[in-house]
């Protein structure tokens, strides 16, 4: 049973590879008929004339294929020019005309997609300086002045160079860049640069900055404090016109300062200020504020502000004999300009 077994198995074996064999002989007799055929049925030949004229002698073929055979090939610096672009379509170097994609042709849904926008390097000049960036890293924040102006280039001022120009000092634009490309927050010209972040209106910027300790200091706790001193900004501007008055003719120019920290002081002040303005003194009267605080603390607001416009100041307590009769020794103060 076992042998029979084996004998119809080598029997089936034989007989597959029979039929293999039977078939690659039939397909390369066929191959080999093709060729045969393809060789005797040659295409007619015609000379330079064309159907017209009689067909090239066999001389005549040999003398072709020969001439063809012994060409030199074409050296490097010879051979046809890289495609040329134009009006949208290129030439390959061979007369053959190629389409070429143009960006007038590629619909106008596809512009605006995210995965087709590349990138554009731009020239900015900010005050004169001349900065280096990309369009992305201009319309990083949205809602920025420089994302809104980015977005709609076209209506972007420019400088005769072509660069995008903005009508802003430049000295304080590098640390707003270095923000926008790499979220760097600076640590020099703070009360600077943070002017100029309220003004591109980059809000992330100006939280940062209000967090440091310099902007902290002046943002939270000295304006919360002149907030409570009444009409200290209309004081301010008052002190500083009769300065300006003061000062036509001379070298320096002065101005009382009276600073009343309670209700008590007011009462007794006016005897005293009506006495500075009969001498024509010019008085200016701070308070009063019941709120405990010493008056170095607001003669200290008064200088850092009249400086910050860029006066040259100082100030010292004035003594005169009607403010100690009414107990107001450490009340007024005389602030000096000086102007050349």
């Amino acid at each position: 049973m076992i042998e029979d077994n084996k004998e119809n198995k080598e029997y089936s074996l034989e007989r597959g590879r029979a039929t293999l064999i039977f078939s690659l002989k039939n397909e390369v007799g066929g191959l080999i008929r093709a060729l045969k055929i393809f060789q005797v049925s040659k295409p007619t030949t015609y000379p330079m004339g064309g159907p017209g004229v009689a067909a090239r002698s066999g001389a005549a073929e040999r003398a072709v294929r020969t001439t063809r055979m012994n060409r030199t090939p074409t050296p490097r610096n010879l051979r046809p020019s890289p495609p040329s672009v134009s009006a949208g379509r290129w030439e390959d170097g061979l007369g053959r005309l190629r389409p070429t994609l143009r960006l007038s042709a590629v619909p106008a849904a596809w512009v605006s997609r995210p995965w087709f926008q590349v990138s554009t390097v731009v020239e900015l000049n900010v005050g004169g300086q001349v900065f280096t960036t990309t369009r992305d890293t201009l319309r990083k924040l949205p809602g920025s002045r420089l994302a809104e102006v980015f977005s709609d280039p076209a209506t972007a001022c420019k400088d005769a160079e072509g660069r995008f120009f903005i009508d802003r000092p430049g000295t304080y634009f590098q640390p707003i860049l270095d923000y926008l490309r790499s979220g760097q927050v600076p640590m020099q010209h703070i009360r600077e640069v943070y002017h100029e972040a309220q003004f591109y209106d980059i809000q992330p910027l100006v939280k940062l900055l209000e967090d440091t300790p310099e902007m902290f200091g002046e943002q939270v706790s000295r304006k919360q404090f002149l907030l409570q001193v009444p009409n200290y900004s209309e004081h301010l501007e008052l002190l500083l016109r009769l300065a300006r008055a003061e000062a036509v003719g001379r070298r320096e120019s002065k101005v009382v300062v009276c600073v009343l920290c309670n209700e008590g002081q007011a009462a007794r002040c006016a005897e005293p200020i009506c006495f500075l303005e009969s001498q024509k003194m010019s008085v200016v009267k701070f308070g009063p504020c019941n709120l405990g605080y010493d008056n170095d603390d607001l003669l200290r607001c008064l200088e850092i502000d009249i400086k910050a416009q860029g006066y040259w100041v100082s100030y010292q307590e004035y003594r005169f004999e009607k403010a100690i009769k009414a107990k107001l020794e450490n009340c007024f103060y005389t602030f000096t300009f000086t102007w050349w």
